[in-house]
């Protein structure tokens, strides 16, 4: 599946909620669905700055794929993570780079966070995009 495919998935999931509350409890479920984060990379490296939360968020380069894993203390924002890994993991570098995301606006997403988890949002946004970078990079020299 294409990452379009997988936002038009998403989208389509949320769509089945019309509460906002019953949103926040799915978003919680997926957090809780996420694979366990390796302890070893709850570095301070690995931490997102940004975050009123904590937010660990660990990219690797397995052949030529950037595998992404990651974990929260708030069960709100490990949901959102885990949304963003749904999309991003498992892709090559440029495709990371090239994604339109589109399905944060078209769940409701954005405007349902408060103040600090949007920042915290734009923040992993970033992370994940600057790991994009340093594969892309990485792969072309």
């Amino acid at each position: 599946m294409t990452t379009q495919e997988i936002q038009n998935q998403i989208v389509e999931e949320f769509s089945v909620f019309e509460e906002w509350m019953d949103k926040y409890e799915y978003i919680i479920e997926l957090g809780n669905e996420l694979a366990p984060y390796d302890e070893r990379h709850k570095t301070p490296s690995n931490l997102i700055s940004g975050c009123q939360s904590r937010v660990w968020l660990n990219g690797e380069l397995q052949r030529d794929k950037v595998i992404f894993t990651a974990d929260s203390d708030a069960i709100i924002t490990k949901g959102i993570v885990a949304l963003l890994l749904k999309v991003y993991s498992d892709r090559k570098p440029q495709e990371i780079l090239d994604t339109d995301l589109f399905f944060i606006d078209k769940i409701g997403l954005k405007e349902n966070l408060s103040p600090t988890r949007a920042n915290g949002l734009v923040s992993m946004l970033k992370q994940i995009r600057m790991y994009a970078l340093a594969f892309q990079t990485k792969l072309s020299s």
